[in-house]
């Protein structure tokens, strides 16, 4: 498989360094355009937000599929109907951590019994590395959904920490509290380059797909 990366950063690094077959990465020098992008069979980016969306244009125009990892921006209004209309699909992730699939389960299962609680509040905390612009994170928002119940949310920017959540229950009398950390760049890399592999080998369904959901379905076949 011909891969397009696109942003060599923490952890595009570490996709272009575990990444089988043809390999091409794009950045400020080598700057991405149809023509050059044409000549892959997949993208992945994990380029900062601001800057993946200024590309989805060119993106739409290749018809490849794409695996995003990119953060901080909206996605275009109906955008999952756009992809279905150019019979596109895309993976995104807020994290591609498969243990944060997990994660995602346990906190699930935690607001099923939070009724027990009266008096309960939830709290979510994460710490990134200081060169992390958006705050809060992807995954502490996603967090707050997969929750489905009010929480807060704190931010630290710090030294090289990869990636730290952590999600209290407060009772009152107790506290319950889940936490992932990430303790190798790595993990993100070896989810996005799976879900490539996915993409690839299995028939998906064209539109816009996260990736807890990819995991969880592929999972249950």
């Amino acid at each position: 498989m011909s891969i397009a990366v696109l942003g060599k950063g923490k952890t595009g690094s570490k996709v272009i360094e575990l990444a089988q077959g043809t390999v091409e990465v794009f950045d400020r020098v080598n700057v991405p355009t149809f023509e050059k992008l044409i000549k892959h069979d997949l993208i992945i980016s994990f380029l900062p937000g601001d800057a993946f969306l200024s590309l989805i244009p060119i993106l739409l125009e290749t018809k490849l599929p794409v695996v995003t990892g990119s953060t901080g921006f909206q996605w275009p209004e109906d955008f999952n109907q756009t992809l279905k209309d150019h019979n596109l699909t895309w993976i995104y992730g807020t994290n591609f951590s498969l243990g944060v699939v997990a994660l995602k389960q346990l906190i699930e299962k935690l607001n099923q019994v939070s009724h027990l609680f009266p008096h309960k509040q939830f709290s979510i905390h994460e710490v990134h590395h200081h060169k992390k612009v958006d705050a809060p994170s992807g995954t502490a928002l996603s967090m707050k959904e997969w929750l489905h119940a009010p929480s807060t949310i704190t931010s630290d920017r710090t030294g090289d920490v990869i990636g730290h959540h952590s999600l209290t229950l407060d009772t009152g009398s107790e506290t319950i509290t889940l936490t992932h950390d990430a303790k190798d760049r790595r993990l993100f890399a070896e989810g996005a380059l799976w879900a490539a592999n996915l993409i690839k080998t299995k028939k998906m369904e064209a539109g816009l797909h996260p990736f807890q959901h990819v995991v969880e379905t592929h999972l249950s076949l």
